[in-house]
């Protein structure tokens, strides 16, 4: 468990999460990486099956490429890398739950994207979830050489912050955004 002053300084880290869309042309060092990509392999996801598999993408040509599909993943762009989640669950697999194939890629992709921006942000690097949408799901997944069956939906930019590119935080006041019942 962690102390009152470890969980303030974690809440912190939390609060302080911001999506960073452009980027300095510096690349990310290779501990940072290597950390980054073991919270991958410890993330969980329905059932703990772990269908998923991500795509770390350092080729500035590729990620160009990728930005460029319709979507909201233009900031891959001016990345140093980019985490590209491909979801396996397909709804042969899901048939054992109570949920259907996309309501579980969502759940999964959720939740690693964001543990993938917490352990980009602990070594100062910014970072930006984003989607591919219609057609360019396909598109990516070809550009990829991934094959048939495979689902590619949400990425993940990464880099360090371009001057000028972290925003302030307006938030809504936690009595708008959080409701108590009971």
């Amino acid at each position: 468990m962690a102390t009152t002053a470890h969980a303030t300084e974690f809440i912190g880290l939390l609060k302080s999460l911001r999506a960073v869309r452009r980027f300095a042309d510096k690349p990310l060092p290779a501990e940072a990486v290597r950390d980054i990509q073991e919270v991958i392999r410890w993330s969980g996801s329905a059932s703990n099956r772990q269908e998923f598999e991500v795509l770390w993408i350092e080729d500035r040509a590729i990620l160009r490429r990728l930005s460029e599909l319709k979507g909201y993943a233009k900031h891959l762009g001016g990345a140093a890398a980019g985490a590209v989640i491909v979801s396996g669950i397909t709804p042969s697999s899901a048939a054992t739950t109570r949920m259907n194939s996309d309501e579980l890629n969502a759940f999964d992709e959720g939740r690693i994207s964001e543990r993938i921006m917490l352990a980009a942000l602990v070594h100062g690097i910014g970072s930006s979830i984003g989607m591919f949408v219609g057609e360019a799901r396909e598109q990516a997944a070809k550009l990829l050489g991934l094959p048939g069956g495979r689902t590619v939906q949400t990425t993940i930019s990464l880099g360090y912050p371009a001057e000028g590119a972290l925003r302030g935080g307006r938030r809504r006041p936690l009595d708008e955004v959080v409701k108590r019942i009971g």
